[in-house]
């Protein structure tokens, strides 16, 4: 194949595709939305796994580069309850094969690998219209137009991409997180800091919970969960950030104030944050020129495996493409294929992660399947 290939969005996903492409002496051209590669900070810590995070930097040739931007002691986990009492503490001492990194550093490393010019910033997609034979038009928001001859959707939950082969539309679950920021925390928040601890750090029940992890240079990053409708949340002005965070925080009253004060005592206004899936058995059928990786592929509820998947996918597309040298569509079926069941399965696992965390049970869920994966890894060491 020597045409170009045309990715549209330059997350972790993407990126990983345009650098193993590179690799393999495939050009390929990717288009942002965003005006930059500073336009926005990229989000928290993302545990990347050996088998598909890990794997995928690998196949990209940066290992090293990886290595090189983990957050020591970053993989410990505990869970509390709401009273701040600790049911379960697991200590990072290197040997989880989940080791931890800043979303915004991994996407650094991953933009400086690929040659100059590779994304074309600020480039929102309008509109892309088949014209047959596997090419589309894509129309921007600039105005500006190209021709695709092999299009990928890399762009996320919202795709623009993904109507062209699927008529699936993601669909709230019913749980929104509530994202905040503690700064400075082990000499500003020091209970907060002492009750998160080094790595990620748990405090669910039934339909609520406090999940937080400790970001390097002493942030702490929390995650407040709530299963309710979306009008409750849309009736909070959370442009009033005090007002937003008292109502938040009034759910979660009688809970120990170490876990609260994530919630009040954060610097910057809480962002609330829908979550939303595709069917877990998302898939559809082969459309010549075009295919998708990632959350535009397979949306599924927060449980460490989003990152790792979309990474995942873009080398083996990668890799599919080298493979078939002049045949497009068999590579797409190739990769497709193999996609479908992983994110098939990624997705009923997540569902069931979520609920450990926040159905009847809870906390109780999480710290068997947390307790009983501890016991695993140490008969396996």
């Amino acid at each position: 194949m020597t045409a170009p290939v045309t990715i549209i969005g330059a997350g972790l996903g993407g990126l990983v595709l345009a650098r193993v492409l590179h690799l393999h002496g495939i050009a390929a051209t990717i288009y942002e939305a965003e005006p930059s590669a500073q336009a926005r900070t990229q989000g928290g810590m993302l545990d990347i796994h050996e088998k598909d995070g890990q794997a995928a930097l690998a196949a990209a040739g940066l290992s090293d580069a990886f290595r090189a931007i983990v957050h020591a002691g970053g993989e410990a986990t505990r869970v509390l309850d709401a009273l701040g009492a600790l049911l379960f503490d697991e200590s990072d001492d290197g040997t989880g094969g989940r080791p931890e990194v800043l979303r915004g550093e991994l996407r650094r490393i991953l933009l400086a690998s690929l040659p100059p010019d590779t994304v074309r910033w600020g480039k929102k997609l309008g509109d892309v219209a088949p014209l047959g034979h596997g090419e589309h038009r894509l129309t921007f928001a600039d105005g500006t137009t190209v021709t695709s001859q092999l299009l990928v959707g890399a762009d996320g939950a919202w795709s623009k991409v993904r109507p062209l082969l699927s008529a699936a539309v993601p669909e709230y679950i019913g749980t929104t997180f509530i994202e905040t920021y503690l700064h400075d925390a082990d000499t500003r928040h020091p209970a907060s800091a002492e009750a998160v601890g080094g790595g990620g750090m748990f405090a669910p029940a039934p339909g609520k919970g406090i999940f937080a992890h400790r970001e390097p240079g002493g942030v702490l990053h929390a995650y407040i969960a709530l299963n309710r409708p979306l009008a409750w949340f849309e009736s909070i002005d959370f442009d009033d950030a005090a007002r937003a965070s008292a109502t938040i925080a009034a759910e979660f009253a009688g809970w120990a104030p170490a876990l609260t004060a994530l919630i009040t005592d954060g610097e910057a206004a809480p962002v609330p944050r829908p979550l939303h899936m595709l069917p877990v058995d998302h898939r559809w059928e082969r459309v010549p020129g075009v295919t998708l990786l990632g959350d535009a592929a397979h949306l599924a509820p927060p449980a460490g495996e989003g990152a790792n998947l979309a990474m995942l996918d873009g080398a083996e597309l990668g890799a599919a493409l080298a493979a078939h040298p002049g045949d497009v569509e068999a590579a797409l079926a190739a990769y497709e294929s193999t996609m479908f069941e992983r994110s098939q399965a990624a997705a009923a696992d997540a569902c069931a992660i979520l609920a450990l965390c926040l159905d009847e049970r809870a906390p109780a869920g999480l710290v068997e399947f947390l307790s009983g994966a501890a016991a695993a890894k140490l008969v396996t060491a």
